[in-house]
Parts: C-alpha cells; structure tokens; sequence
C-alpha cells in the first residue's frame, strides 16, 4: 500500500448488529398491543432513534437498513410466489401528505411487478355504496403468492365517515345511525373478516403512517408553493384539516379497537420519511421471513422429466 493511504474503514459488525437490535426493539414499541392501554398521543410522529448519534448518521443507518431489507425482499417474494401458499397483504392509513405513496414506491422498488398489486380506493361508487363496506376490498383481496398493498381500505368507514357521519346516508342501510353501537359493529365485522384471512392463509400488516399537524403543514405548503407539486394539492386537503383532532380521537379509537394477534397495526413515525421507509421494509421483511416458507419439492416424475430435458439438451 502507498505511504499516506489508509485502509477503507471496516463496518463494525457488532456496532450494526447493535443499532439492528435496537430498531427491531423500537419496531416492536410501534406495534399496538390488542387488549392494552393505548393512546395515540405517546407516539411521536418525528421519531429520531437514538439522540446521542448525529441526525446524518441515523439517517445512513436506516437508508441502509431499507436497501438491505428491499434487496432482501425481492428474495422472499419469490419464494412466496413459488411456495404458493401464503399471501400477503398491507394495509396503510395516514392523514394526508404522511407519505403512503412514496413509501410503497420505496418499499416495493426491487419487487416483480407480477407478484405485487396496489389498489388505491378513493370515494366509493354508487355500485359500490349498494353492496356492505368490505366489498370492494374484498375483490381487491391478493391470491395466494401475491403481495398485496391497499393505499386507504375499508377502515374509512370508521374514520372518514365517523368524523362525517352525513356520509351513511348515501350507503342506504336500514337503520344505521352514527353510534358507539354503530362503531363497534364495524370494528367487530373487521376484526371477524381479518382473522377469517388470516385462517386461510393471508398474513396481514397494517401501517398507520403517523405525521404530526405541524409537518403536515409544511408539506402541504411545499405542494402550493412548487409548481411541480400542484397536482397533489386539492382544497379538500385543508378542509379535512379543520377536522384533525376527530381524525385523531377516530384514530385511536380504530387502532385500539382492530389491532389483533392475526392482523396488528403499527403506528410508524412519518414526520422524517427515511425512518418510515426503513421501518415498514424491516416489518415486511421480517413478517415474510416469519411465515417459513420452502421451495416447492419436485415429485418423482418432475424430476425425471427434468432428467430428461437435460439429457436431450446435452446432447445437442
């Protein structure tokens, strides 16, 4: 080596499989335990990770965290796709600009495209107002092998109608009116029709992607302000803002309420997008790798025909 040049400096493996540790403990603080007490106010949208460690260098930490977990995940989806077993779905919810869209962009960015399907539901159509709440979800639903994303989901129906409960008017059923009882319904119809997927085969991860009102604003700001970005901005954006604290309380009602052994929500610090992003790759990658899946093994006569087709392509 030349007089004056130093040797590139070595990742420290224990350091990493530290700083690992330590966002896999903050994952699990981030989940939302069914039957515990619960309030939304203890998560903290902009979440730093560990205070004693420069800003840049977090931020590095949990980039490279989220390049490993996506090359990783590519992996695990083709298995999931050649065990044909299992199918995963992922449920986001957010107050707008938290990130949902650019999130899963990062997220899936190494994924086939074949083994992934993202469905976003908007305002629901008139087909879909005369069937129950869950249907258009339903046929939305991945087949087995598949990952499946759903940007917003039937939980609007215990959000967005329950701060506007005008909105159950237009479903047209026969004595519903906005109550607890109403709520506790729905929460219970959810809960029954998760934990009926879940029986058969689809694992279930739900992301409430948790952005506080202040950077909310400041996003907001950047889609008025940049030509570029007006496309994203509609008037209804601030409308809905006149209403953040229901949307809270409706929140935490929700998340309390639906956060199950077999579906569990995790409430994700969305104020800095790269601790997002890494911490929804990491649960992915971890609830996929959890569900111990194994290459389909070969009968008898595939591996005889396999045989066979490189005998004749050897003697070619």
């Amino acid at each position: 080596m030349a007089r004056g040049k130093t040797e590139a400096k070595k990742p420290d493996k224990k350091k990493e499989a530290k700083r690992e540790r330590q966002l896999s403990q903050f994952v699990d603080t981030c989940r939302v335990k069914p039957g515990k007490k619960f309030r939304l106010a203890d998560h903290d949208p902009a979440w730093a990770g560990d205070p004693a460690r420069p800003k840049e260098e977090r931020k590095a930490f949990a980039q490279k965290l989220l390049s490993e977990d996506v090359s990783e995940l590519a992996e695990a989806q083709e298995l999931l796709y050649a065990a044909d077993s299992w199918s995963v779905l992922l449920i986001f919810q957010a107050m707008d600009a938290a990130g949902k869209d650019s999130t899963i962009r990062h997220v899936m960015s190494g994924v086939n495209p074949q083994g992934c399907q993202v469905y976003s539901f908007k305002h629901p159509s008139a087909e879909e107002l005369d069937h129950n709440f869950l249907w258009r979800c339903m046929k939305a639903l991945p087949e087995r092998g598949r990952i499946g994303i759903f940007n917003r989901s039937y939980y609007e129906e215990v959000l967005i109608v329950r701060v506007h409960p005008e909105l159950l008017k237009s479903q047209r059923i026969p004595g519903a009116a906005p109550s607890k009882e109403l709520w506790r319904a729905r929460y219970e119809d959810i809960n029954h029709f998760e934990q009926h997927l879940a029986r058969n085969g689809t694992a279930i991860l739900k992301f409430f992607l948790n952005v506080s009102k202040d950077e909310q604003k400041k996003r907001f700001l950047e889609r008025i302000d940049n030509a570029e970005k007006h496309w994203k901005f509609s008037a209804s954006d601030c409308a809905e803002r006149d209403h953040w604290d229901d949307y809270m309380q409706a929140y935490e009602k929700m998340l309390a309420a639906t956060s199950t052994d077999w579906a569990p929500w995790y409430i994700i610090p969305a104020d800095r997008k790269w601790v997002s992003r890494a911490m929804v790759a990491n649960i992915l990658t971890r609830a996929i790798r959890g569900l111990d899946l194994k290459y389909p093994t070969p009968t008898p006569e595939a591996i005889k025909r396999l045989k066979e087709a490189r005998r004749k392509l050897m003697s070619e």
